[in-house]
């Protein structure tokens, strides 16, 4: 496809959504790298040239954007691995928001989150060389337990840099399927520094949450799933925190359904995505609050937001308190357990931050880790 038209329609949809909505020479270059490649090699020690090798710091202009093609080979690696997972529907919630609205059960999936797809099939994507060492990432739960349990299955090493305050449930889980957990403060520290040092120490492959081309194109299958088992959806609605679920489903949808609307959502308090798509780059800011404990970032991921500022049609925010009520939505109606990272995206239908009114909506439930005490603790307080 031609890019400028690819753009130009992006363009065109999102100013109609908008309205909807009332709103030195290559050659000598190459040469120095190569020379000054081999000396630096001669002052490493095995372990850190491996994590080099393994984990190049790839400069913006040659990051390595995954495609819709990802995503199909994505779901051949982690077919038999990952659960379908079931579409579910209810004519309250279709009442409520004046339109036909399909969820996507990622909390039913393995690990308990989508976060299982993208891990594994980043693992299985590594040769031999790769997964020798192991592989270390960093995570606030998901994508922890997600990547551990990947890992055992695979038969490969894992550690996971974790913040002191993640849940409990989380913690535990992680553990549980087998990985190191290497605790750091979230407020005071940088977890991607202390997980590219232990990857070079090691000689480990890093994993990181979102910014990673595997990780993205294996989110990218829950959308690609929900298209195929409903078929046509003029909606799509996506929880955001780093970005790798809303790009991985931007890459489906816009693929499957090139006029279908896609908009992601994110916790009011840490709107980080909202105000890149709309200044068209990277915007960073502090360490936001929420108890959407999965979107806690300062700033989505260079190959997502490469992704999403062409895919994307618009990101809102939500509140907490409307998260909780969107929990005890489906708790009493629907009878499942949603964490609140997981209800960002029905919390936009259902307390009309999107406007869907007779649409079908495709909607993303990401996750339903959440511990018993905190999910009685918020749901109790009423």
């Amino acid at each position: 496809m031609d890019n400028s038209l690819s753009t130009r329609g992006h363009l065109q949809r999102r100013a109609s959504y908008q309205t909807r909505k009332g709103r030195c020479s290559a050659l000598n270059c190459c040469m120095f790298l190569s020379l000054n490649r081999l000396r630096f090699k001669e002052t490493c020690s095995s372990a850190q040239w491996r994590f080099l090798v393994v984990n190049p710091a790839p400069a913006p202009a040659s990051l390595r954007i995954p495609t819709f093609d990802d995503v199909r080979a994505a779901r051949a690696r982690i077919s038999g691995a990952a659960h379908r997972t079931p579409v579910l529907t209810s004519r309250t919630a279709d009442a409520r928001a004046g339109a036909a609205i399909f969820f996507k059960a990622e909390n039913l999936q393995r690990a308990g989150a989508f976060k299982f797809r993208g891990a594994y099939n980043a693992i299985a994507a590594l040769d031999a060389f790769s997964r020798k060492n192991g592989v270390v990432a960093f995570s606030s739960g998901n994508h922890a337990q997600a990547l551990a349990y990947a890992a055992r299955l695979q038969g490969v090493s894992a550690t996971v840099v974790m913040p002191r305050d993640a849940p409990e449930i989380k913690v535990a889980a992680t553990k549980g399927y087998g990985a190191e957990i290497v605790f750091y403060d979230r407020y005071t520290e940088d977890r991607a520094e202390i997980s590219q040092r232990l990857a070079a120490e090691r000689g480990a492959a890093l994993i990181p949450p979102y910014d990673h081309p595997d990780v993205i194109a294996g989110q990218g299958t829950a959308a690609l799933e929900l298209i195929e088992d409903v078929g046509e959806i003029d909606l799509l609605v996506v929880p955001l925190g780093g970005g790798g679920l809303l790009a991985g489903s931007a890459l489906s949808a816009r693929a499957l359904l090139p006029a279908c609307t896609i908009v992601g959502v994110e916790p009011e308090a840490g709107n980080d995505g909202q105000q890149s798509l709309r200044k068209g780059e990277v915007v960073q800011i502090p360490v936001p609050k929420s108890i959407a404990d999965g979107a806690i970032v300062t700033h989505v991921g260079a190959h997502n937001f490469a992704i999403l500022k062409n895919k994307v049609d618009d990101i809102v925010t939500v509140t907490d308190a409307q998260l909780v009520e969107t929990m005890r939505f489906f708790a009493e109606r629907m009878k499942i357990i949603v964490e609140p990272t997981g209800c960002l995206a029905a919390a936009g239908v259902l307390h009309g931050a999107i406007a869907c009114g007779g649409a079908r909506v495709g909607i993303l439930l990401s996750g339903g880790n959440i511990d018993l005490k905190t999910f009685s603790a918020l749901l109790g307080g009423r």
